[in-house]
C-alpha cells in the first residue's frame, strides 16, 4: 500500500484554505445557487408591404405564433401600403432607427451606402437552399447578398371574356396592331375601354417596361443606361397613340392597378397587363367575371416576352441588429406550410422552391408561370441608381399623356438623369 506524505506542499495547503472562501463566493450567503444571469432579449422592427387586405392578418398571426415559441424575440411588426411605404422607413432611417427587417422592391442603393447587413452571416443552410438560385442571384452585389426574394409575380395580359365574345374577338392579341384593333373593336361594340393603361406612381415602370422590352429595347445593357434608345421610343409613342385614339381608359395617371382590375371586373374595360395574383384577387371580388389571359403584346416581328418582378426583403444595421434571431424569424417566416398559405392567399409565385414545387404539382398555372418566371426580363435592380430612376420616370407621365413631352424628349431627359446619378454616385463610392 502506498503512503501519502504527512506534510502537504504548501500551494496545496493554500489551495485547501481558499476553498471555502471560493464556495462562499459561489453561493449566497444562504448557502443557496447564485442566480443565474439575465436572459439576452433581441429586437426585431419588421417593415412589411400591404399587398391586399390579407396581409396584416397573415403577418400578425404569423408573428404571434413567433413569438409565443421564441419568447425572448420581440418582433415590432409594420404593415404599411406602398402609397406611404417609402415615406415611413425613410423617416425610420433619418432617424437613426432604421427596420431590421423590411420587404420592399429595391435594394441596391442602400447596398451602395453601406447600410444593408449581408444575408450570407444571417440565412441558415436550410432556408438558403429552398430560395430559387435565379432570384438569389439577383438580389447579389459582388458576393454580397443584399436582399433575399420574398414574393415574385409574372406579368399577363388579361381581358374580360364577355367583352370579347361580344366584340367578336376570338384570340388574345400577340403584337401591337392586333392589340390596337381589338381595343377599337371593343369600344365600338358598347363604349367600353378598351385597353387599360396605369401610369400611377406604383405601376409606371412596369407599363414602360411591357413597351420597352415589347418594342425590343430594355432598361439597360452592358452596364449602360438605354432608356432613350430608339426601341424604347417606339414603344412609349406606340402607348401614347393608344391614349390618343381614345383606346386605353382615360386616366392613366390617376386610375391605379388595383382600381382597373375593378372596372375590368365591372365589365367596363376590355383588358389589361397585371400580375398572376389577378386570378385570385379579381374572382373573389367578382365572382360571376368571366376571364381569360395571355401573353404581354409585342412589337410586329418581336419574339414575345415574359416580364417578372420580385419583391425582397432586406436587413438594415442597426445598434441591436441579431443576427442569430433574424435567422430564427426568416426560417419561420419561410416555412412551408405558413409560407404556402400566405402565397395562396396573396396569389403570388414563391420564392421557395419547395413550395413552388408542391403548388406546380397541383396546379398548371403555377407550374407554366413559375417556368415563364425562369426565363423573365426584370428591371435593373441591382443599379444603385434605380430607385431614384423610377421617382422620376413617374413624373413624366401627364407631361407624355398631354403632349407637353414628346417621347423622345421624355427619354431623353429620363436618360440624362440615369446616366447623371449613376456618375454621381460612383464618384460618392470612390
Amino acid at each position: 500500500m502506498l503512503q501519502t506524505s504527512a506534510k502537504l506542499p504548501i500551494f496545496a495547503a493554500a489551495a485547501l484554505l481558499a476553498l471555502p472562501v471560493l464556495l462562499a463566493s459561489c453561493s449566497g450567503e444562504d448557502g443557496g445557487q447564485a442566480p443565474p444571469p439575465p436572459e439576452k432579449r433581441s429586437l426585431i422592427r419588421f417593415v412589411a408591404s400591404e399587398y391586399s387586405t390579407e396581409t396584416k392578418p397573415i403577418l400578425e398571426k404569423l408573428v404571434k405564433e413567433f413569438e409565443l415559441k421564441n419568447p425572448l424575440i420581440d418582433i415590432e411588426l409594420q404593415v404599411a401600403n406602398w402609397d406611404i411605404l417609402d415615406g415611413i422607413y425613410t423617416t425610420m432611417i433619418s432617424q437613426n432607427q432604421p427596420p431590421d427587417l423590411l420587404n420592399t422592391n429595391v435594394y441596391a442603393h442602400f447596398a451602395a451606402d453601406g447600410l444593408l447587413n449581408d444575408f450570407n452571416d444571417i440565412l441558415s443552410p436550410e432556408l438558403r437552399n429552398k430560395l430559387y438560385p435565379n432570384l438569389m442571384s439577383m438580389d447579389q452585389i459582388e458576393g454580397h447578398q443584399y436582399a433575399i426574394p420574398y414574393v415574385a409575380t409574372i406579368r399577363n395580359l388579361y381581358y374580360n371574356r364577355d367583352l370579347f365574345d361580344r366584340a367578336g374577338i376570338r384570340e388574345t392579341p400577340a403584337t401591337w396592331s392586333e392589340l390596337k384593333a381589338d381595343a377599337v373593336k371593343i369600344k365600338k361594340s358598347g363604349g367600353e375601354y378598351g385597353f387599360g393603361v396605369d401610369l400611377t406612381d406604383n405601376e409606371t415602370q412596369a407599363y414602360l417596361s411591357y413597351f420597352f422590352f415589347g418594342a425590343g429595347g430594355g432598361w439597360i445593357k452592358n452596364g449602360k443606361w438605354t432608356i432613350n434608345s430608339p426601341e424604347n421610343v417606339e414603344g412609349l409613342t406606340y402607348m401614347k397613340t393608344l391614349f390618343d385614339a381614345g383606346l386605353t381608359d382615360p386616366e392613366p395617371t390617376i386610375t391605379t392597378r388595383d382600381e382597373k382590375q375593378r372596372i375590368l371586373g365591372d365589365g367596363k374595360l376590355g383588358m389589361m397587363i397585371s400580375g398572376n395574383y389577378f386570378t385570385s384577387v379579381v374572382p373573389k371580388e367578382f365572382p360571376n367575371l368571366k376571364w381569360g389571359v395571355g401573353e404581354i403584346p409585342v412589337k410586329d416581328g418581336t419574339a414575345p416576352i415574359s416580364f417578372g418582378v420580385h419583391d425582397v426583403l432586406v436587413s438594415f444595421k442597426t445598434d441591436h441588429t441579431d443576427k442569430v434571431a433574424l435567422s430564427k424569424f426568416l426560417d419561420f417566416l419561410y416555412d412551408n406550410p405558413s409560407y404556402m398559405e400566405m402565397i395562396q392567399r396573396e396569389g403570388f409565385l414563391p420564392a421557395n422552391a419547395e413550395v413552388g414545387a408542391e403548388l406546380a404539382a397541383e396546379d398548371d398555372g403555377m407550374k407554366a408561370n413559375l417556368l415563364a418566371l425562369t426565363r423573365a426580363k426584370f428591371y435593373p435592380v441591382q443599379e444603385p441608381a434605380w430607385q431614384a430612376v423610377m421617382d422620376y420616370a413617374r413624373k413624366l407621365g401627364d407631361a407624355v399623356l398631354f403632349d407637353r413631352l414628346t417621347p423622345q424628349a421624355a427619354l431623353d431627359e429620363l436618360q440624362h438623369f440615369a446616366e447623371t446619378r449613376s456618375k454621381q454616385q460612383r464618384a460618392q463610392k470612390k
